[in-house]
């Protein structure tokens, strides 16, 4: 599998270890933590987390023009990493809860994700591109795909833990405070300290308060609900601080490892004294409208995928059995709906030498798929994960209902295998997607252009980010089975609009 690759793949790979880890604590505990510590409810919560994935690889963007600009990758990016790192510095500072004041302390965090989501920006794209310039000798050109597959793979590495980090710190912290954990007693503890429980959600309330206390019963309602919602989302600071830790790793790698990357300065001289002969202005443009139209595709596609860490983390949370899931280790309960963001990066790092084996295989044979009819097929196999959900969803009541009652009897929550078997197809969907049309913008892209492309390709992902929130609208709106089917709808109008251009970017991509 590494045969033939550049030498700096991985610890380009490895240095993206941290960024991961962040991003992935950030997938599995975000709309969680808002949720807790300022009572959103699905809508507003929806409305920051997509605003802030929006903000993460749409200021992706702006870090590809500095980096362009500046001809310097290299500085870009170490300004990246400890712009992320103050951010979730901020993030991680413990403030009470309940807020003493809700608009101060909410702007305060949303501060802190802006300055996440501008490191962010600074970093992610233009390692990406660093890691295309590997590939522009001829001699490593046929291995760009499987390149960067494996680079896709190790980055996951980081987001398989992340999500079982921050579960571990925060129930811990419950458990070292008396309490267990209980995914819907936030909500109903919030209700308790705002006085609007009803005389079903006050029963179910009085119930999961005597079941969350591990010495005895509750014996001050009131108390219990300030005294569980300040442990609760005090584990969550500290599941975020745990990210400042994997950002300072990253930092070391990558400052152990920066003279293995490309200098795109010394490439420019260089190119400059040999007189090169810049691209036909025809070519380029073909390039850019080439590249414009896979980015307005693959809107729709991040619309449904990202919805893993929104609405099917609320799927998680309202209506599957958690209790399925419960792991021990040293003492510590791991269970939480937050676990099952782990399961897409452990697939990713599971599947992606199988998937490449395949490619190198049909490559081998002379059959490969060309990086545009990958990137279709996988928007049918994302649509088919939404099909499973939308048949495994089909006889769950509304959510308007579902908090009217206090929450779902947990004889009737779904088997966990529903979101495992989701995520599961999804991340076939995205091994043939995003890693490849990372690797097809690198190969595409005008080469006075590859910092502005790649982040237009985090752009588009961006759009689709910004999206989000309707899933969200929807998850409380509707039924749960026909929120799905809109993402079933928008993953095949991406797979049909990419068949109608194959030829033309399949010629363009030559």
């Amino acid at each position: 599998m590494f045969k033939g690759q550049p030498k700096g793949l991985i610890a380009a790979a490895l240095a993206n270890m941290g960024e991961r880890f962040g991003f992935y604590t950030m997938m599995a505990i975000l709309v969680l933590f808002l949720q807790a510590k300022f009572s959103l409810d699905e809508t507003n919560a929806g409305i920051i987390y997509s605003v802030f994935y929006f903000s993460i690889y749409m200021l992706a963007l702006v870090g590809g023009i500095i980096a362009d600009r500046l001809k310097n990758f290299k500085g870009t990016i170490l300004v990246g990493i400890v712009t992320m790192t103050i951010g979730y510095v901020i993030l991680a500072y413990p403030t009470p809860t309940p807020v003493p004041n809700q608009t101060l302390f909410l702007i305060l965090s949303c501060i802190a994700l802006f300055v996440i989501a501008f490191g962010n920006g600074l970093f992610k794209g233009n390692l990406q591109a660093l890691v295309g310039q590997m590939y522009d000798d001829p001699k490593f050109d046929k291995v760009r795909d499987a390149g960067f597959q494996i680079f896709y793979m190790f980055i996951n590495v980081g987001a398989v833990i992340a999500p079982f980090t921050a579960v571990g710190i925060r129930n811990w912290w419950l458990q070292k405070n008396g309490f267990e954990y209980d995914a819907g007693l936030p909500a109903l503890c919030h209700q308790q300290v705002q006085g609007t429980l009803t005389e079903q959600t006050s029963a179910a309330f009085t119930e999961a308060a005597n079941a969350a206390t591990i010495n005895g019963n509750a014996a001050n309602l009131s108390e219990f609900a300030n005294e569980y919602l300040n442990v609760f989302t005090t584990g969550f600071h500290y599941a975020f601080a745990i990210a400042i830790g994997a950002m300072l790793v990253s930092l070391v790698i990558y400052l152990s490892n920066k003279n293995r990357f490309p200098d795109v300065k010394a490439r420019a001289a260089a190119a400059a004294g040999a007189n090169e002969i810049k691209m036909d202005p025809k070519e380029v443009k073909q390039r850019l409208y080439a590249l414009f139209a896979v980015f307005g595709v693959v809107i729709f596609f991040w619309f449904s995928f990202h919805q893993n860490g929104l609405t099917l983390t609320y799927f998680a949370k309202d209506y599957t059995d958690l209790s399925a899931i419960n792991i021990n280790l040293g003492g510590i309960k791991l269970v939480g709906a937050e676990l099952f963001q782990s399961v897409n990066p452990f697939f990713v790092v599971f599947l992606t030498p199988i998937i490449v084996g395949l490619f190198g295989y049909l490559r081998n044979k002379g059959i490969e798929p060309s990086t545009p009819k990958k990137i279709a097929i996988g928007m049918l196999i994302a649509a088919l994960a939404y099909v499973l959900m939308a048949v495994g969803s089909s006889d769950l009541p509304l959510l308007r209902d579902l908090k009217a009652q206090g929450g779902l009897d947990q004889s009737l929550k779904v088997t966990p295998f529903l979101l495992i078997g989701t995520y599961f197809i999804l991340t076939v969907a995205e091994l043939f997607i995003s890693p490849l049309g990372i690797s097809f913008v690198s190969k595409v892209s005008p080469p006075q252009y590859q910092g502005i492309m790649q982040g237009l390709w985090l752009g588009a992902t961006a759009v689709g980010n910004q999206l989000l929130f309707i899933g969200a609208i929807f998850y409380e709106s509707i039924p749960i089975w026909a929120t799905w089917t809109i993402f079933v709808v928008a993953c095949l109008i991406s797979m049909t609009t990419m068949i109608v251009m194959l030829k033309w970017l399949e010629r363009v991509a030559k």
